[in-house]
């Protein structure tokens, strides 16, 4: 009898997993109610914001406001555990954004939208979600791991790193751009003539579109194993360097209109 108890309470248990894997959708935070907090910037911060953020979707964009203003949406689901569990809090000029889901099966999504005073350079550091900047003239420093880094529209210097996911960067005019991944490919669009753009993949192809015109480029392009394909106009005493390495990926710099 004791053995049979065993057996049903532990086929009870199969199938009230079954029923929670399959009886709960995908987690949508699109539909979620969206919370809103803003957050004071500390007299230490200076003009760098600093964001720690964890398992969420970031998109960053400037905007005429004094604080840091936050807009999140959660959506998820556990069984036998907690969450989701959201915390934000600004501390010594860092913002931290953190969703954690504890459980034996869980299902949760999250998204982070923040307002960056004008005029602030941002600095990210993302863990387990995609991060996206648009519209900033400041320097931005991005690294992100496991998850993709995505800028559109900015003039201001750019740092970006992914240690899981593609970087993509379109409608530059910065000077000044690095661009690191190591598994994922990397892809930059500029919009004016840089002075410096340095790209390396470890596992990934590199593209690299320059604006058409009289300027030339200094071009340094080595692909491990892949291809080389350099369609600009060259010259090695050129002040615009550009310089990209692929240990595994083809590499392509290419004039675009």
């Amino acid at each position: 009898m004791a053995l049979r108890t065993r057996a049903l309470i532990a086929s009870g248990g199969a199938v009230l997993l079954g029923l929670a894997a399959s009886g709960c959708g995908s987690p949508d935070p699109g539909d979620a109610p969206a919370e809103h907090r803003s957050f004071a910037l500390d007299s230490g911060a200076g003009k760098t914001l600093t964001i720690d953020s964890s398992n969420t979707t970031l998109e960053l964009v400037p905007a005429d406001v004094r604080k840091v203003e936050v807009t999140r949406q959660i959506d998820g689901w556990v069984f036998a555990g907690t969450g989701p569990d959201p915390q934000w809090r600004m501390r010594d000029g860092t913002l931290t954004l953190r969703v954690k889901c504890k459980a034996l099966i869980s299902d949760c999504a999250s998204r982070h939208q923040v307002k960056v005073p004008r005029g602030m350079a941002v600095v990210v550091k993302g863990r387990n979600g995609r991060v996206t900047a648009s519209g900033f003239d400041t320097p931005l420093t991005l690294r992100n791991t496991n998850g993709e880094v995505t800028v559109r529209e900015s003039s201001g210097p750019l740092e970006l790193e992914s240690n899981n996911g593609a970087v993509d960067a379109e409608g530059v005019s910065a000077s000044s751009v690095s661009a690191r991944s190591d598994n994922g490919g990397i892809r930059l669009a500029f919009t004016s003539v840089p002075d410096l753009v340095k790209t390396q993949s470890h596992n990934g192809s590199i593209t690299i579109g320059l604006p058409s015109g009289s300027e030339k480029y200094a071009v340094s392009a080595t692909a491990h194993n892949g291809g080389t394909s350099v369609d600009v106009p060259r010259g090695e005493d050129s002040p615009h360097v550009v310089e990209a390495r692929s240990n595994n990926g083809r590499i392509t710099v290419e004039t675009v209109n």
